[in-house]
């Protein structure tokens, strides 16, 4: 009944050059993708957030600058409509 046993370890063939490479390609990869995830999550440098603060100020006087435009694209419609009744 021993002698059916057989406790040696399996042969496990060399990896090939194709193999190794394909490995070493896909730890790369995943390395590589993790640094892509982590400079997102990771906040960024004070200068850039100094940068970002000026930009609110710009987005709100854009803003104003854009609600007179309003009235006078409808005032421009108006006009249109009134032209299209004439005809």
């Amino acid at each position: 009944m021993s002698a059916d046993l057989d406790l040696s370890p399996p042969e496990v063939p060399e990896p090939t050059f194709f193999e190794s490479l394909l490995r070493y390609g896909l730890f790369l990869g995943a390395i590589f993708q993790l640094i892509c995830i982590l400079a997102i999550i990771i906040p960024t440098s004070k200068s850039h957030e100094q940068v970002e603060t000026p930009e609110p100020v710009d987005a709100r006087s854009s803003e104003q600058n854009r609600k007179p435009k309003g009235p006078v694209q409808q005032i421009r419609q108006k006009l249109k409509k009134e032209s299209k009744k004439k005809r």
